[in-house]
Formats: structure tokens, sequence, C-alpha cells
């Protein structure tokens, strides 16, 4: 999808729920990492953190306690009123949301000791411009092999065309071209269960894996084979598969 097709899609999902999929029943395999843990263990309580593509705010908010001042963006209006209520519920002062294009940063260089961008786009070199020298980049992304079962029976999807790993090798040549003197990454592919139809058909319907979803006449068809084809005892089983990247400056 183009930037501008996210943005009215990001605009349309914030005013129903601000990205927030916690009363979804699903449960997964292990993990290989946690990326608020990831975060948190290179954080110290003097740190400045930039949140890129903040949505709801609730990542942030989680983590928020581990440095001095916290700032979450997102380009989407409806989001970041989304995200200003969660932070009254939460009554922590040392975070604040703002409306923000990730690739116009209007910050002042070197503003940041920590720089996250969890599931959203991000530019390589306004990150390095607004990370002080040391500073620490992670950002945790949707791998193009994610979904695969689902996609493979609608015969569309997000990435469905890609080649797996396009955009983790796009983002690690963009950040060393950045200037960043250190990028490492790590893959994680795990199988996680929708407890109830409901559970996967509120994802679908409120994430781009398949785009359009449901405006196709043989949607209904091929929502039917999703959950014939993937029932186990556990639930509805699909794939998750992410990738992360920590690069130092």
């Amino acid at each position: 999808m183009k930037d501008f097709e996210y943005q009215k899609f990001y605009e349309a999902i914030g005013k129903v729920n601000g990205w927030n999929f916690s009363h979804l029943r699903v449960s997964a395999d292990q993990a290989d990492w946690d990326f608020n843990n990831e975060v948190i263990n290179r954080c110290n309580k003097r740190d400045s953190l930039l949140d890129i593509g903040t949505g709801g705010g609730e990542n942030l908010l989680e983590i928020a306690h581990s440095v001095e001042r916290a700032i979450g963006i997102d380009l989407s209006g409806a989001m970041i009123e989304s995200a200003k209520d969660n932070l009254k519920r939460s009554r922590q002062d040392n975070v604040r949301f703002i409306q923000m294009f990730s690739k116009d940063l209007r910050f002042p260089e070197d503003s940041f000791n920590i720089v996250t961008s969890r599931h959203a786009p991000f530019d390589s070199f306004e990150v390095a411009k607004v990370l002080k020298k040391g500073g620490v980049f992670l950002t945790q992304q949707v791998s193009e092999g994610d979904k695969q079962n689902i996609k493979n029976i609608f015969g569309r999807g997000q990435s469905f065309t890609e080649t797996d790993g396009t955009l983790k090798e796009k983002y690690r040549t963009d950040l060393k071209d950045a200037g960043f003197s250190k990028v490492q990454s790590y893959d994680s592919n795990v199988l996680e269960y929708y407890e109830r139809p409901e559970d996967l058909l509120f994802l679908l319907r409120h994430t781009p894996i398949i785009p359009n979803f449901g405006q196709d006449k043989k949607d209904l068809e091929f929502w039917d084979a999703v959950v014939e084809n993937n029932q186990t005892a556990r639930g509805i089983c699909t794939n998750s598969k992410r990738f992360l990247i920590v690069a130092v400056k």
C-alpha cells in the first residue's frame, strides 16, 4: 500500500480502536523475543525515547517508566487522539503524543537516546538525524511470510508476491547508508491460534493483511476455507513472522 493509502486506512481504524487488539482471544507459541523487553533492556532513567508509529500508544506507555522522557508520533490524528486518551487514563507525566510524519521528524538533531518503530514505516536518515551518537534504534516489522496460509487461500495479501526477507534487507541497507555503525537483525516465525473465528475475523477486518477484505464476492468462500482447513484444538492456526533490527549510531 502507498503512503496515502496507509494514511486513509490508519485514520479509519484509529477511529474504531486505536490499534488496540487486546480483547482478542489469541495465544501463540513462545516468541524469540519480546519487543518491549528488548527496548527496556537498552534504556536508562536519563534517556529520551522517540516511538515512531505509536498508534494508540499502548506499547509506549508500557515502557515509558524506563526513560526520563518519551514521545510517541503517528501520522494519524485519530490514533493520536486515542493515544492521548490512553495517556490520561495512565496518569503518566513523562509522555507526549504528537501527530507527525515519519519522513519529516521535526525535532532538533541528536534529540533522543533511543528510537523505536514497531510495525510502522520509518525513514533511516530521519532516524539517524534525531538519534544521538551511540544511540540505539530498534524496530520490529512484519515479514513478507506472515499469515502465509491465509494469504495462500485468498490468493492475495500484504507483500504476497514479494520474496520473504526483502523488507528486512532493504532496511538493513538503508540504515547502513544512513551512517549506523552496527546493524543486527533477527528472525522469528511462530504459530499463533485464534480461539474463535470472530477473533481472526476482527484481525482481518482491521489490518491490511488481506487488502480490501470482504469486498470480493469470493472472500466469504475463502474465509470459510481458512476456518475449516486450519482449525485445531487451540483455535484457528496461522503463523506470525517478524524480524527485529537493532542498530547503533
